[in-house]
Order: structure tokens, then sequence, then C-alpha cells
């Protein structure tokens, strides 16, 4: 049924205003018109007339003409309007209080939302600004002054449903618990707190709702870790999404409590002990059907329990070399060395600099029917069918070292080992690499040229690098700008310039980007990561430099002279192609200093 005439912000208004800013022609709005009628009359009940005129995807007449979004009409009717836009960030938004202001009823009745508490005022995103019927009966209740913004329609009605049943959730979990974590303020009383809740069970299904919403609340925000820390009075929920936390809400102690508990149920976790860390993992599934991994670690804190859930995309795996920013060149290089028969490459960087995705990446690339990949990790990052994996046990004392050993029985082409670190796990890649296996592991050191001394260092005997290593990759993940709202920000100054290109001739880009902020990119201004990669081979020449005396710097030039780009000089590359800013490019390689 066609609701036009129920909405104070009609069609018809919208058209009309579109075509007195000569947004598009009078020719082309009669035709659009009649479609968007269409599109509403056919569409359901609750369809806004805004959202109609967005599907119809009008072209703006005037330069660049750009399609008109529904945020773009939004904010666009808004100013019409004078009324200020709002984009509706979940992150920034505390349900339970605004949740207080209004019924859940009243909201989905009107089509608006409380967005904000601010002292005695209340911020109301609406998509009808000329309704003002509910102003004066919300401000009695509330007693607070309302403040109108108009809002993106789709997403205040997904809002609505997600905030309201959150917070009822929420609300109905403190019920249960009769303890009142604000007046036990001697820490002995908080911990035996968390250690002997029993008011709120891990099966309750306000806990199961609460937990739901979380995990696809942070695959929606792109998240890659959740972190649930408890605090003294509160706990806290934090995401990482592109390399930088968020904190996300505020939780009463009680309810983190359980919410654990139903994690590690979910992960096979022993749910009793909070005395020392443990480890598990889960597998579900996004809203779109889409199966993700999420990692579990647990750590007993002053305050409590606290965990932390890596997700792990099954699409990263199976992404190109390019695709994870490796520049072409760059990318051959790598093809040519994993595809030598023997020999170890190693791939460097801090933790979290996206050294295990390059090497799955790898593997995946590598793993035909006809070759043996075997991988022993601490711990397993990813399940992946095409591997055989194994897991450190240190309980068993089942370490990298003997991982390798046991692997070497079981006929591989290829052994990846999780990580180097110490004298015996370095021994046993050399084994392996000397008995005709192809060995790829991690270390962790600052650039590429390092990696030789760190070895040096542990006790690996320079002949025995000199006669195994074949290449070594350090790495760092930067944060790209988003391609939908980046924008020229003139030229770079030279001594930043200088500071990036070092002692390369690297031509300066005559202009650079810098992060705005949109509804894609939630604000941020960032959307995504992606690798630099500093690439060293070796050479007869550079292979010379591995003795009892190696230098470092000596090591460093040769291995430039081979073609290594440094991490710096990949980072100016990757601004000067638009892909991300000079600050992220400084703050990822200022170890390098």
């Amino acid at each position: 049924m066609n609701t036009t005439s129920k909405r104070s912000l009609s069609l018809q208004q919208i058209f009309t205003w579109l075509m007195e800013d000569g947004i598009i022609k009078k020719e082309d709005a009669k035709v659009k018109y009649n479609e968007a009628q269409g599109i509403l009359k056919n569409g359901p009940a609750s369809m806004h007339t805004l959202t109609a005129a967005a599907q119809c995807k009008l072209q703006s007449a005037k330069a660049p003409h750009h399609l008109l979004t529904l945020d773009w009409l939004t904010e666009w009717a808004a100013r019409k309007v004078n009324l200020p836009f709002y984009r509706i960030d979940p992150l920034k938004i505390d349900f339970t209080s605004v949740s207080d202001v209004m019924s859940a009823k009243y909201a989905t009745r009107f089509n608006i939302l409380p967005v904000e508490t601010k002292g005695n005022t209340v911020v109301v995103a609406t998509t009808d600004p000329f309704n003002h019927e509910w102003q004066e009966e919300i401000s009695r209740i509330s007693r607070k002054e309302i403040r109108l913004v108009l809002a993106n329609p789709l997403e205040i009605s997904q809002y609505i449903v997600q905030f309201f049943s959150l917070a009822k959730s929420i609300k109905d979990a403190r019920k249960i618990n009769t303890n009142d974590l604000g007046l036990r303020q001697n820490l002995e009383q908080l911990v035996e707190l968390g250690k002997s809740n029993k008011h709120l069970d891990a099966n309750d299904q306000h806990i199961v709702n609460i937990v739901d919403w979380l995990w696809q609340f942070a695959f929606d925000q792109r998240a890659s870790d959740i972190h649930l820390e408890p605090k003294r009075d509160m706990a806290a929920i934090r995401f990482r999404i592109d390399g930088v936390l968020h904190q996300v809400y505020q939780l009463p102690a009680s309810i983190m409590i359980a919410m654990i508990a139903r994690i590690k149920l979910l992960g096979r976790i022993d749910v009793i002990e909070k005395r020392r860390p443990q480890d598990g993992r889960i597998k579900t599934r996004t809203a779109d059907g889409q199966e993700i991994e999420l990692r579990l670690s647990t750590l007993p804190t002053v305050f409590g329990e606290k965990m932390v859930m890596r997700i792990f995309d099954p699409e990263v795996v199976v992404k190109t070399l390019p695709e994870l920013g490796f520049p072409p060149k760059d990318a051959e290089r790598w093809d040519t060395l994993t595809k030598k028969p023997h020999g170890i490459i190693l791939v460097t960087g801090p933790t979290g600099s996206g050294k295990t995705t390059t090497l799955y990446t790898t593997l995946k690339s590598l793993a035909t029917a006809e070759v043996n990949v075997c991988t022993v990790e601490d711990p397993i990052e990813m399940v992946e069918a095409s591997f055989n994996q194994m897991q450190v046990q240190s309980s068993i004392d089942l370490g990298f070292a003997d991982g390798i050993r046991a692997l070497m029985r079981q006929d591989p082409d290829i052994i990846m080992v999780g990580e180097i670190r110490d004298l015996e796990t370095a021994e046993m890649a050399v084994q392996a690499a000397l008995t005709g296996h192809l060995v790829l592991s991690t270390l962790h050191t600052n650039d590429a040229p390092s990696a030789i001394m760190r070895l040096l260092e542990l006790g690996v005997p320079y002949y025995l690098l000199e006669a195994t290593i074949i290449g070594i990759l350090a790495q760092r993940l930067v944060r790209t700008l988003c391609k939908f709202c980046k924008t020229p920000d003139g030229e770079l100054p030279d001594p930043v310039w200088q500071s990036l290109s070092e002692e390369f001739a690297l031509p300066k880009p005559a202009s650079i980007y810098r992060p705005v902020g949109c509804p894609e990119c939630r604000q941020t201004g960032f959307l995504g990561r992606t690798g630099l990669y500093e690439l060293l081979t070796v050479t007869q020449a550079f292979s010379k430099l591995i003795t009892k005396e190696s230098d470092i710097h000596a090591l460093r030039v040769q291995s430039i002279k081979d073609g290594m780009k440094p991490l710096r000089i990949a980072g100016a590359e990757k601004i000067i192609e638009g892909l991300t800013t000079a600050d992220e490019v400084l703050k990822v390689t200022s170890s390098l200093i």
C-alpha cells in the first residue's frame, strides 16, 4: 500500500527540492518520481520516502555527477529542513541509557531513536522532521529537553531493534543478580565475588542474547579481536579494528562473568578453573551464514578473568599476494623463493604484523595434492584442511623442536614452524633444511637483516646459516585510507618526505591524501589494512658476509644492493599510490630509526 500521504516528508517534496537545487533535471524528475512511487507502493509499509528515492539510483546533474545515495540524500534533506545530520555510530552509543528514554514500541511507532543523553538534553534521531506530536510527551516523561537530528532511515530501523533488544537483555540480567558491586570496594571481596558468583547462569537466555549480539556486532564492525576486561566496579568490552582498540561498552562485572562462562562452555574450556590461563576455539557464523573461527584466550587478573577472542576470517587465506599488499616484483621474488626445494625462509616482525597471514597464504598456494605440508604451531591460528597441523603442548614437553623432530619422520616436503624461539628449535629447523626440506618460520626482529644477527645470538653456527637461509621477509601492517572519503591534502613537507625516502631517490608526490570519515569506514577515515614488505634474498655476495663477526650495517647495505627495498621505502610507495598517510608509515616503522 502506498503510504506516501501519511508522511510529512513526501516524495513530491523531495523531488521538488531536488529540482529547485538543480540536482536533477526537470525532464528526468518525472520518470524517476514515477519509479520511486512504484518502489514505495510495492515495498514494505515501513519504507521511507528517502529510501525509495535512493533506490531509483538518481544521478546528480552537477559535476562530478555522483550517485545520490541514501546517506547523501539524508544529509541533503537535513540541510533543507535546518536540522543537524547524524551518523549513528553504535560504538559511541550507550544503548542501555538511551533505551530508558522511551520503549521499543514507542520508538518503532514514530520511527525515532534516542542516540545521546547529555545532562538535561536528549538527542533523538528521526526520519520525519515535521512530525512533532511525540516530543512534548517524551520531554515531559524524561524531564529533558529534546534535540532533533535527522538520520539514515534504514539505520534507525536497524538500531531500534538492536539497541532495545540488547538493553532489555542487559537489564534483565542485572535483575537476576542481587549483588551490588558498587558497594564492594574491598579488592579481596571483588575477587571472591568473581570466583563464587552463582546468581547469573551462563545458559540464561539473556546472557545467550548478549553473547550472540557481541559476536555479530564485532563481525559487522570488522573487528579482529574482542577484549572482555574486568575492572573494579564495571567490566569493559573493547574491539580492535584495523589495529586500533575501541571502547565499545561497559557492563556490570557480574554480567561479564556470566558472558565469559558462556563463551568458555562453547569453547570447551574448563569453566571452574579461573586461576590459570586457558585456550580454546569456537566456530560460529555471521548473519549471512559465513563460517567464522574464534580463538579464545583467558587470563587471570586482579579483578577477575579476562578473555580475548581473536577473529579469523577464512577469506584471508584465499587472498593473493598482491591483495595482501605485495608489490608485483616482490611477489615474483617471493614465489621464486617458496618454490625452491629446500632451505629456510623467515618472516619477521612484531606481534600483529601479519606474519601468520603471509605464511598461511603462501602455504595454501603450495599445498597441492603432490606436496605434503606439515606445520607445528603454538597455537594453531586457523584450522586448514590442506595442511597437517600439530599443536605445541608444553604440558607434555612437546615443544617446537620436538615437533620438527616428529614431522621429519612424516615424509614432509614443506615444514612450517610457528616461531623460532630458542637454539634447539633453530638447530632442528637448520637440520630439516639440510636434509632436503623447505622450512618456513617466523622470528621477532625489526627488519630482515637483523634476523641473521638474532640467529647468531641464539648460537646457530654461521656456516649453517650460510648454507640454509635463502630468504627473509620483514613486514608491517598500515591502515589504508577509505576510498570513499579520502581527500587531497596538499604537499608533504620536505623533511617528512626525506625521513621516509631515506637515501632512495623517490620523487615526492605532488599531492597526498588525508582521512575524513564516512559511514563506510565508521567515521575513522581508514578502511582495512595493507602490508609493507622488506624482502631479502640471500645472494652469494650476501652469504659471504655471514660470519662470526657479521656486521648489521654491512648486511643491510648488501641486501639493498641485491634488490631489497626497506620498509620505509615500501611505505613511501604506498603514500605515492594514495593508499595511506605519512603518519601511518612513520608510526609502524618508528622502531627502525
